[in-house]
């Protein structure tokens, strides 16, 4: 069955899907929504409604045609053009927070020496932010994302850094009208367009909420896949374009997404009801053994085309280019630089992030020989 039925927290009788077949085929329909003021939580209690509308200009949690609106303004700063800048920035910080943690010496933390600065860097890169205010950025950013500086549950420090970002990110859209530079965010603020600055601000917040919790946790639980056995870094080595879209697939970060139908909708002969709601199950699509041989085993030499770690359909990931040249550079650069590289505690040691949306690691002690 395509689709299987599913008790939500608060009784809602809606979906799952979970093959890669119907999970595309859902993640494709314009007819199911993403918006969370109109889902049943699946995590907990919640109906539609509880969740407020997400503000004008977060256009991840916006359907067409807002987010195509919003979307067109920003698919054409991702050129060849800025990959490649990018790329060149990022081998000069990669190899910087490397020397870094080989100064730190052995035994250190890879998240906070390497996964966490890395990602937040190529995020102020990407934005224009000012040299000397990516220190506060980088440390709301990570409270925003409950990597640092916020334990679980601290939602009043969550909501202080949210605030300090947004008010960050309105300056920074002043200050780019002012005085353009060479960045998405500059080239935003000054195109021809209907966008207000709260619009254009909250965009920026949502190009840092997909770009940088997300990569940072691929980073960390990335080498710890690597780190299991030696011929794993070896293999990715050899050929690291393979080995990230496995290590993609197979650790698929954020494991599911929800939408809710607009109308009735036939999902392969399963006809979804307008107001149900259906939880998206990425990480199982992404091991269906109809798409993926030996799915539960990695192979770093699949190759793992087709994936769904980025998502499917006009709600992909926008940045997802970037994030593969981030995990391509990133993963060969520390493996060269420290090829003994292993935890320095026993694994069930490491403690994971409490979250149900985007799986990581708090911290992860290293050592190398």
């Amino acid at each position: 069955m395509p689709l299987s039925p599913m008790t939500y927290p608060d009784g809602h009788a809606g979906w799952r899907a979970h093959d890669h077949a119907s999970v595309r085929a859902v993640l494709a329909d314009d007819r199911f929504s993403i918006r969370p003021d109109l889902m049943h939580n699946p995590f907990g209690p919640g109906r539609p409604g509880d969740a407020p509308p997400s503000p004008p200009g977060a256009f991840t949690d916006h359907d067409p045609p807002e987010h195509t609106r919003y979307r067109s303004r920003l698919t054409g700063q991702f050129t060849v053009r800025r990959m490649r800048l990018l790329a060149e920035r990022l081998e000069v910080i990669t190899v910087a927070h490397l020397d870094e943690l080989s100064a730190v010496g052995s035994p250190a933390d890879l998240v906070e020496h390497f996964a966490v600065p890395v990602p937040g860097l190529m995020i102020c890169e990407l934005l224009g932010v000012p040299y000397e205010r990516r220190a506060e950025f980088q440390q709301d950013a990570m409270v925003l994302t409950g990597g640092s500086g916020a334990e679980a549950g601290e939602a009043e420090a969550m909501f202080a850094a949210f605030g300090r970002l947004q008010r960050f990110m309105l300056e920074m859209v002043a200050a780019k009208r002012a005085r353009a530079t060479d960045d998405v965010l500059s080239d935003l603020v000054n195109a021809d367009h209907d966008l207000s600055d709260d619009e254009m601000a909250a965009m920026g917040m949502a190009l840092l909420g997909g770009g940088l919790d997300t990569t940072t946790n691929m980073l960390s639980l990335g080498a710890l896949e690597l780190m299991r056995e030696p011929a794993r870094v070896e293999a990715m080595l050899a050929d690291p374009a393979a080995a990230v879209e496995e290590l993609l697939r197979y650790i698929s970060l954020t494991p599911a997404t929800v939408r809710t139908a607009l109308e009735d909708v036939e999902v392969d002969g399963v006809v979804v009801r307008k107001g149900d709601t259906v939880f998206v199950e990425l990480a199982s699509a992404n091991r269906d053994p109809a798409r993926y041989a030996d799915p539960d085993v990695l192979d770093l030499a699949r190759g793992a085309t087709g994936h769904l770690a980025f998502g499917h359909g006009v709600h992909q990931c926008i940045g997802q280019h970037l994030a593969r040249i981030e995990l391509k550079i990133a993963f060969p650069g520390l493996f060269t630089r420290f090829p003994g590289l292993r935890l320095a505690v026993p694994e069930d040691e490491l403690p994971h992030r409490a979250s149900l949306v985007i799986g990581g690691l708090e911290r992860m002690p290293v050592a190398w020989d």
